[in-house]
């Protein structure tokens, strides 16, 4: 008899137990609790899980790689790399980091040269170093090649690729990260920010705005707890930037007065850089000439002289065609960065590791696309989106490196004068440690902050500062105005 009842007790409570667990998972289902993840999910995530890469230092922190989706019908599918925060993952937001071209890759840059986790180093094996300046110690980081053509991102109607412009990109990022939180549904309820550089002054806030006008509906099955983005010298309104960028140059002795005089009384910038006249592009030119011998968008950092370089194509003679890459030249203060990266991510290894290639794509991995040779839709100005989107409260911070002299803070400083907002508090030093970083001033509704010494890749020449730069923008917090 003991033994019979010691064995109904036993499945009495085993079965209690089962009952409350299925319960749980019932109510979890039901109530579409964001920390439930089922075991199809849970695969998904697994087959995306990056153990270890060729030549990585020991990482505590997981991280994920491969694709999403975004058209069946075409087989539109966008390449992604996640990083878990380095502390409290659970506990941190989730960043989206974007950059610009249009066509280039934020693995290439943000990721491998700028404020990833892991910057590929010169050697003739697969070699990673670690960053200690990384932002995934402050956010879960997750980086996008967008659109599909950049990168390991792919398609498989080829027409798409001369379809792409502002809108297709900006509708396509949007499924991405519906789809990417389907997928990850362990950091749907985190706070959701996102951030770029460069063309991503237009990528980041039409994302934005998308996403802001989804999120005015609260009952919305994909509501993203989105709070606001961060962009850095970023192509914002094609007049102020075009003016900017020769006053900037004129200014820091780049140009002669005679060269800046011709430019500012021949061009008329409230048109784009392709359509002036063939006088103006006679000056243009020969201010382009300029960037041939030191580096536009760091005016003091050397210029890469490896053979991979050499043979790449400089963004200064793409200026007249009809797609401007704002972001294709080497920069860094290694400025042969980019070439490792373009060796690391194009060994098979590596690929394999990343779950990337997955296609079998035709060309090699570049920082660029050369396929990408056309753009549909960039409007002259995206004031009107951030008015929008300042109006409707969402944390807004602009920031600009004060050595680029491609979309310079000359430029940004007159883009933000447009805009008509009230000054709260007014220009003023920010700190790190005793030195200063640079300047700020905020905006009612908007924060505008410089760094002192950086380029185009804030990043990348100033990675403390940057960091710094994130914390605060996240944290809501004013940048020190005293030394710490």
């Amino acid at each position: 008899m003991a033994l019979s009842s010691l064995i109904s007790n036993i499945l009495l409570l085993l079965l209690f137990s089962f009952t409350k667990e299925a319960l749980s998972v019932s109510k979890l289902s039901v109530t579409d609790n964001d920390n439930y993840v089922s075991r199809e999910i849970l695969a998904e995530q697994e087959a995306d899980r990056v153990y270890g890469l060729p030549g990585q230092p020991a990482v505590k922190f997981k991280q994920y790689a491969g694709y999403i989706t975004v058209n069946e019908t075409h087989g539109r599918a966008l390449f992604y790399w996640f990083f878990e925060a380095t502390h409290k993952p659970e506990e941190k937001p989730v960043l989206l980091w974007l950059n610009g071209g249009p066509g280039c890759s934020s693995i290439g840059y943000g990721e491998a040269e700028e404020l990833g986790p892991f910057f590929p180093q010169d050697s003739s094996q697969p070699k990673l170093k670690l960053n200690p300046y990384s932002w995934n110690n402050a956010v879960n980081l997750l980086f996008l090649e967008s659109p599909v053509g950049v990168g390991f991102s792919y398609t498989n109607t080829s027409s798409d690729i001369i379809e792409l412009g502002d809108s297709i990109t900006a509708k396509d990022s949007h499924i991405f990260v519906i789809k990417w939180f389907r997928r990850f549904p362990q950091f749907r309820s985190h706070k959701f920010y996102i951030a770029g550089e460069s063309y991503a002054g237009h990528y980041v806030p039409q994302l934005s705005e998308l996403i802001f006008d989804n999120n005015l509906n609260h009952a919305e099955k994909d509501y993203i707890n989105f709070k606001g983005f961060l962009i850095g010298n970023a192509l914002l309104d094609d007049e102020t930037d075009q003016k900017g960028m020769i006053d900037y140059a004129w200014d820091h002795a780049v140009i002669s007065d005679a060269l800046y005089h011709n430019i500012t009384a021949i061009c008329d910038f409230n048109h784009p850089i392709q359509n002036q006249t063939n006088e103006c592009n006679t000056e243009l030119n020969k201010y382009f000439d300029v960037y041939k011998i030191i580096d536009m968008y760091s005016l003091y950092t050397p210029r890469c002289f490896s053979n991979l370089s050499s043979t790449s194509t400089n963004e200064a003679s793409q200026t007249s065609s009809k797609i401007n890459r704002w972001q294709r030249k080497r920069a860094g203060y290694d400025p042969c960065a980019s070439d490792y990266t373009e060796v690391y991510l194009n060994r098979p290894e590596v690929q394999k590791a990343l779950h990337a290639n997955v296609t079998k794509i035709p060309y090699p991995w570049t920082h660029c696309s050369d396929n990408i040779t056309f753009w549909n839709d960039s409007p002259q100005s995206i004031l009107p989106v951030l008015k929008k989107l300042v109006a409707g409260g969402l944390r807004i911070w602009v920031f600009s490196g004060d050595t680029d002299g491609r979309i310079p803070v000359t430029a940004t400083r007159y883009t933000l004068r447009k805009l008509g907002l009230g000054i709260v508090e007014d220009w003023s030093p920010w700190y790190t440690s005793r030195q200063v970083g640079g300047w700020s001033i905020v905006y009612d509704g908007l924060t505008f902050v410089t760094i002192r010494g950086a380029g185009h890749q804030v990043p990348t020449f100033t990675p403390k500062q940057a960091l710094q730069l994130l914390r605060h923008f996240i944290d809501n917090k004013k940048l020190p105005s005293r030394p710490i």
